[in-house]
Order: C-alpha cells, then structure tokens, then sequence
C-alpha cells in the first residue's frame, strides 16, 4: 500500500452541450441561478458522487448525507457567487470543505465524544493486513486541514492550482499542508501498526 497510489479514480461527471441540444454546464449553472428545478437536478446527479466521497472522508459515514445536503443547499442558495474565474467543481469542493469544517467545529463543541474504536477494542493486531480500513482509520485522525488537501489531491485529482481556489489558501501552503499530511500519515499508520 503507498499513499501517493490510489485507484481509478471515479471524477466529477461533466455536463456537456451534446449535439441532441442538452444543455452544457455554462446553461445549467445559468439555469439554476434563475431556480430551474430540472437543471439543479441535472447539477446535482453530476457532481454529487465526487462531493459525497470528500465529505464522507472529512466527517464520517454518519454525517456525510446531512453535510452533502447542506452543501447542495448551500451552492442552489449562493450560485450567485460563482463568478467562474475557475472551473465549477473547484467552487463546489470549496463549498463542501468549508460545510465539512463548520461541521466538525459543531461536532466538537457538542456534549459526546464518538469513540473511534470500541473500549474493548485489541486496536492496531485488529487491522494489520487491512490496507483500505486502516488508510480510512488514520485519515479519521488526520487534522481537517490536512486531510481535505490530502483527499482533493490523492482521491480526487485536483491540481494544486485547483486546490488553492477550493480551499482558499496559496499554491505554496497547499504543498506545505500536503507534505505535513503525508509524514502525519505515515506516522498515524505506524501508530495503528502498518508495516510498509
């Protein structure tokens, strides 16, 4: 198992202007700024896939849902915004990180505490030779910060200029941010005893 590896890849679906006069995603966006039902729907089905899988990296099984709601909520309420100085998918994952950190903020301020590991739990002998289960482990406790620049670059593809717009931050932090994500990993990993 290496990080820098991951496996195909299932990415954003482009909308397209298609030669039957579907619309491509400049009309769908433009639609959905003036509420069209049909082309948020047509939004939605393209992007969502992508966006539920980095949420669902950032905040767990449990709340991912909830969150890919909100962002979609969110991103129909604020398509205003979208000036288009980058590509669509870039302003959506945007949206999703920051959701994912308010999110985690929230859950943090919140009375419990979710257990990572049942107390009984044997931990690490419980997930030798588990490669895709003990990766999501050490990414459930990887910071927010570097685990989004970790998934936006390792899962979905993103380029840094790409992630820099998603996230807000400069092309330069984005690779420090990527670096220190890639050590802690390997030192969580280590922890919950991976042997490369």
């Amino acid at each position: 198992m290496t990080l820098g590896a991951s496996k195909k890849r299932t990415t954003l679906r482009p909308i397209r202007e298609s030669p039957d006069g579907h619309l491509g995603l400049t009309e769908v966006v433009a639609a959905c700024r003036s509420g069209d039902r049909d082309a948020q729907h047509r939004l939605y089905e393209a992007c969502h896939e992508a966006v539920y899988r980095l949420i669902l990296r950032m905040v767990g099984l449990q709340d991912a849902a909830d969150v890919l709601q909100q962002v979609f909520l969110r991103g129909f309420r604020n398509i205003d915004q979208f000036q288009g100085n980058s590509r669509f998918e870039t302003w959506l994952y945007r949206l999703a990180v920051n959701e994912c950190f308010q999110h985690l903020r929230a859950r943090r301020r919140g009375r419990f505490v979710r257990l990572e590991h049942e107390p009984m739990d044997q931990g690490p002998q419980q997930h030798r030779g588990e490669g895709k289960e003990l990766l999501e482990a050490a990414l459930a406790r990887l910071d927010a910060d570097l685990r989004s620049v970790f998934l936006l670059r390792e899962v979905e593809g993103l380029s840094y200029r790409e992630m820099s717009r998603a996230l807000g931050i400069s092309e330069g932090t984005v690779a420090s941010r990527l670096n220190r994500a890639r050590r802690r990993l390997k030192e969580i990993l280590a922890e919950l005893g991976w042997e490369s």
